[in-house]
Formats: structure tokens, sequence, C-alpha cells
């Protein structure tokens, strides 16, 4: 029987309300690879989808969201955090070129905040990472992909760190 939505949004509000801090981030990003390692609940949220980023899921008493994303060619994300809150990637179709970052001088004013990296790595199917809360990355996609990303908030809603990279 494959995993549903209902069932991966229902496992992640229990993982969240029993412990809304790292352990149950960490107990969400297990269900996030159970769901992409369920290759009939990556058919049904992501073989037709079509949109960057769609919300298929928000749940109205913790507030965190699942989202479908499909990207169709390259692109290069900047580096940045997720604001006040955390997010996971969960790789589902092709590869991503994840980037982390450290902040080496926080934002002044109206001038950005500088990071270094720190680390590389390449997310394939399967493969699911939490950012907890001020993570800094940057995702590199050279060909057609597909995601599940649960954020611990619409990140659409919050402001996040201005960033770029040290000269």
């Amino acid at each position: 029987m494959a995993y549903t939505l209902d069932q991966f949004a229902s496992d992640c509000r229990t993982a969240l309300q029993a412990d809304p801090g790292l352990g149950g981030q960490k107990q969400v990003c297990d269900f996030v690879e159970k769901a992409l390692n369920d290759q009939e609940f990556v058919q049904a949220q992501l073989g037709q989808a079509t949109e960057e980023r769609a919300v298929i899921y928000q749940d109205a008493d913790l507030s965190f969201c699942i989202c479908a994303h499909s990207y169709t060619g390259e692109k290069q994300g900047n580096p940045h955090d997720h604001g006040p809150t955390w997010a996971i990637y969960g790789q589902a179709v092709g590869e991503t070129s994840m980037t982390d970052w450290k902040i080496v001088k926080q934002p002044a004013g109206d001038q950005p905040g500088e990071v270094v990296k720190t680390d590389t790595y390449v997310m394939k199917p399967g493969d699911a990472h939490l950012y907890p809360v001020g993570a800094v990355h940057a995702p590199y996609r050279d060909a057609p992909t597909k995601l599940i990303r649960v954020e611990g908030v619409d990140t659409m809603t919050v402001k996040r760190t201005p960033l770029k990279a040290a000269s």
C-alpha cells in the first residue's frame, strides 16, 4: 500500500507535536525519506508537477507546509537561509548539487551579510536533508529535478537574511 499525502502529513504533525525542535524535525526528515522511497507517492505528488513551487499541504495548527517542486532545466540558487524557520529538502527526481555556507559577516544596515563555502554534496533520489534555523545553503541543478520540501512555516511569508559570497 502506497504512502499517501494524508499519512505523510499526519506523521509529520505527530512528530512535530511531540517535539517541535530538532528532534521532531529529524523525525520529519525520516518521513520525507520514506515518502521519497515510495514510487507511488512520488508519482502521485510529483508525476505531473510543473510548477517550481506548489504548496500541497499546510497544517492549520502547526503552520508547517509540504511543497512540491519541479524544475525543468538549469537553475543556480543564491546562498540563503529560511529566516526564522527550518526546511527539509527531499530529492525525488534528478540530482541537486547543494553547497553549505557559513556567515562570516553579519548584515549591517543596507549591506548584506557575507558567507563562505563550507561543503558541497550531491542530493540524489531518496536523499533528504534538514536545514535547521540559520543554516545557509544554495542549490544548483543542471537538469530537470523534482523535490518534496517541508518548511516549518511557509517560507514565502518570512523575511530572510540578505547574503552574498565573501569577496
